[in-house]
């Protein structure tokens, strides 16, 4: 059975990405792309033009599962309860499949990121799911707060340097971190949840 369309840009992308976080996406080819991949060149050219091209298609995925998220919090009510389950689907955007090596290939080439168009428009996008972090108080200090939520995961790849910290570890702690400052935001009453204090309500 030939392999579906879907499947193969897939596997170009895994790939890819293996290759770009073994040794550097300057130093990376197209031709060693599709020499590992075992296809010509003219068959990795008919899903990607370019390395521009596959790193995209990486900021893309990411942006079309910030769309969903924010479109999933947008219709929950502001409580508390919602918000914490909103920055663990988010957690698990970031530490599921792929994405942890996709995450340290964007912050260590910020360069290439910020050159693509799909690229510029991340800010919005963590932006646009801040403002639904924090529904029901729209005060200055809120939005900080909402914000530094998102940024307590995603920092967390390079901002815990302890050795032998699993991945795991970095989202417990991560959305440990998290959780204070949710429960800051105007309005967030415990609803039943459990207190900040206790790590397992990270989890959502």
């Amino acid at each position: 059975m030939r392999e579906s369309t879907g499947g193969t840009r897939e596997r170009i992308k895994a790939v890819a990405l293996e290759l770009f976080t073994e040794q550097g996406y300057e130093k990376t080819s197209l031709r060693e792309i599709a020499e590992r991949l075992n296809v010509t060149k003219a068959a990795l050219y008919y899903h990607f033009k370019s390395k521009d091209d596959i790193v995209a298609s990486f900021v893309e995925d990411r942006l079309e599962q910030m769309d969903a998220l924010t479109a999933w919090a947008e219709s929950q009510p502001a409580t508390l309860a919602a918000r914490r389950a909103l920055i663990s689907r988010y957690a698990d955007t970031m530490f599921g499949g792929d994405m942890p090596s996709v995450m340290r290939f964007f912050e260590q080439n910020q360069t290439v990121l910020k050159s693509l168009s799909s690229g510029q428009q991340m800010r919005g996008r963590m932006m646009r799911l801040a403002s639904a972090l924090c529904r029901g108080d729209d005060s200055p200090a809120a939005q900080l707060r909402a914000t530094l939520c998102l940024f307590a995961v995603h920092t967390s790849w390079f901002a815990v340097r302890a050795p032998g910290i699993t991945d795991e570890d970095r989202r417990r702690l991560a959305l440990e971190v998290a959780d204070e400052l949710l429960a800051a935001i105007d309005g967030a009453e415990p609803d039943g949840a459990a207190t900040p204090s206790d790590p397992a309500n990270a989890h959502g």
